[in-house]
């Protein structure tokens, strides 16, 4: 079926460009009214055939991209980033490059255009967030980068978990900086307990205080919670800046900035905002916008060149064109799916039960689940199978690929990290079926199954 849809969609692109070539007034010749004709009837016969001819390509070498409609996608960093079909009909419509300056007038800067309404859009983040003043920006890693640009020097000092995203680490490093990293607990946590030990180490050993500490809600190697609240309060009574890091949490969860403590809140439009890549947010406070935000203020020596009120840390417009607009056509069903957190949840919890009842199967995170990212650890399960496997640990891959289910790492039977946000009660159940076919396959013993 998405063989034939991709197929019908493809010949009305090239209907597309038949109107594209004629503009203004679309008078065809013989040979495009030909032209058009034939691509008409391509699609009405790709719509009425029963079996359609199987498509590999969209053109030279750029392979058909099936995977959401032929599979359950598993996989941690894709899921909360699958596009809503609003997005997707945005990007049709606003493809082309700068399409979202179509109406950019003075003071000629991204957040003051209002058709389409971006203006609206920005202010509708902040609020979202509890924050504010917010912007988009090239996805969390340049959140990061421009705090990073904004607050430090080089020789700085900034604080960031020991489970922080590698972007993070960059950016801080690229200003000249230092990160140094707050350690977890004994069960992976980051506590406000150890942020305030790190603090007291960084202070007595360089004579001055960090000045920018950066922790995830949520971490991406566990899916684990951190004492967000917690670490706010430190950071206030250090007077030391708070970056909150909802990479995995702003789109999904309900997220209030200022509850939190935070003086930044950085998120990620393509991995939790069902939105293209490379989209994210920065959101931040009364306090901080003039800092992060601050605009231009140089002129040209010779030419006396000016440059408005560009946002200097953003270099001026960030996302332009079809990825912004795609996270916009997404933000009405955002906004609602956060409310539905504690659901996603039980189906998280609900599926590591039954996966739990494979002999040999554990769970590396936190339990009982409060996120939908998981970290599993299958070494005395599916790992011995893969010892002796011909295929190695390629067999679960292929096994849960014969079952159209995707997202897991090939080669991966040791630990692998695997997320169930967006399913349906129904492919949650199959998806823990399936592990299950696949264990007693291999004589492992599965509690309750067959």
């Amino acid at each position: 079926m998405i063989q034939k849809i991709y197929k019908a969609m493809f010949y009305l692109e090239d209907l597309r460009e038949i109107l594209r070539e004629t503009t203004p007034d679309h008078r065809l010749d013989e040979g495009q009214k030909k032209k058009f004709k034939n691509i008409l009837n391509n699609v009405k016969d790709t719509l009425d055939e029963e079996e359609c001819q199987k498509i590999r390509y969209i053109t030279d070498k750029i392979e058909l991209r099936t995977r959401e409609e032929d599979f359950i996608n598993i996989d941690p960093i894709q899921v909360a980033g699958r596009l809503t079909p609003e997005a997707r009909k945005a990007l049709i419509a606003y493809g082309d490059g700068y399409s979202v300056c179509d109406y950019c007038f003075k003071p000629f800067r991204l957040d003051y255009i209002k058709k389409p309404p971006v203006q609206d859009f920005f202010s509708e983040l902040s609020e979202f967030v509890g924050m504010d003043v917010a912007r988009v920006v090239r996805g969390a890693r340049n959140g990061f980068q421009i705090v990073s640009n904004a607050l430090l020097e080089k020789g700085d000092i900034a604080l960031v978990s020991s489970l922080a995203h590698y972007t993070l680490c960059l950016s801080i490093e690229s200003i000249g900086a230092e990160w140094r990293e707050i350690p977890l607990d004994e069960n992976n946590i980051i506590t406000k307990e150890k942020t305030a030990e790190k603090i007291e180490e960084v202070k007595n050993k360089s004579k001055k205080l960090p000045k920018l500490i950066a922790v995830s809600h949520f971490d991406y190697m566990f899916g684990n919670e951190h004492d967000v609240y917690g670490i706010g309060k430190v950071c206030e009574d250090y007077e030391i800046p708070f970056l909150y890091n909802g990479a995995y949490t702003v789109g999904v969860m309900p997220v209030d900035g200022k509850k939190i403590g935070a003086d930044f809140v950085v998120g990620s439009g393509h991995k939790s905002m069902a939105s293209p890549a490379p989209t994210g947010i920065l959101a931040t406070t009364d306090e901080f916008k003039d800092k992060v935000f601050a605009e231009t203020k140089s002129k040209g020596d010779i030419t006396g060149r000016q440059f408005g009120i560009k946002e200097m840390y953003l270099l001026g417009c960030t996302v332009m064109g079809a990825p912004l607009i795609a996270m916009m056509a997404s933000f009405p069903k955002v906004k609602e799916r956060v409310k539905n957190w504690e659901e996603e949840i039980k189906k998280s919890n609900f599926f590591l039960s039954e996966f739990l009842k494979i002999e040999g199967n554990k769970v590396s995170s936190e339990m009982p689940r409060k996120h939908t990212l998981t970290k599993v650890d299958t070494r005395d399960s599916f790992d011995k199978i893969a010892k002796k496997h011909k295929r190695r640990g390629y067999f679960l891959y292929e096994e849960l690929s014969k079952r159209k289910i995707t997202g897991i790492f090939p080669g991966s039977t040791r630990e692998f990290k695997l997320n169930t946000y967006g399913l349906s009660w129904d492919q949650i159940k199959y998806l823990a079926d399936a592990f299950k076919e696949i264990a007693e396959k291999y004589g492992i013993w599965v509690e309750d199954f067959g």
